[in-house]
């Protein structure tokens, strides 16, 4: 099975980084207004911020050592999760379509993911991230090719 590209731990990272600065600012915003709160609140929240973004680095890391997919003669097939393992079998029959997505952090370290969307009411989208641009382009013509192999299989 295939790994992600390590660098999806700093983006994952980040992410939790982020959360925990917002979790931080309102801490600051709390301790510095003259609110009707009581005195251990900002403290409280700013030792949150702090759980947030060691608890989100460390989720992140253990994340990546998780995270596998392989693409199968008539699916995609992924293993994830650090609490609750999830193992997931899309059948090409199943995708709708699929796409790219880099975000302004991805974009920033040089990742990408790919994103089927199959047909379906709850889930009814996998994301495939931590993929160099080329290894996602490459994964969606794959995908997509057979999906398509597979929309003429089932006739």
């Amino acid at each position: 099975m295939e790994t992600l590209h390590p660098r999806v731990r700093l983006v994952w990272a980040v992410g939790a980084v982020v959360a925990a600065a917002v979790v931080g600012v309102a801490a600051a915003v709390v301790g510095r207004l003259d609110l009707p709160v009581p005195p251990w609140l900002p403290a409280t929240l700013a030792v949150l911020a702090v759980v947030v973004a060691v608890g989100g680095v460390a989720l992140a890391v253990l994340r990546y050592r998780v995270w596998r997919f392989e693409v199968r003669d008539d699916s995609l097939y992924l293993v994830r999760g650090v609490l609750t393992r999830t193992d997931t079998s899309v059948p090409f029959v199943r995708v709708q379509h699929v796409d790219t997505r880099r975000g302004p952090v991805e974009r920033a370290v040089g990742l990408a993911s790919v994103v089927v969307y199959t047909a379906g009411t709850r889930g009814a989208d996998i994301t495939v991230p931590g993929l160099t641009p080329e290894r996602a382009a490459d994964l969606r013509e794959r995908l997509r090719d057979l999906a398509t192999e597979s929309e003429f299989d089932a006739v």
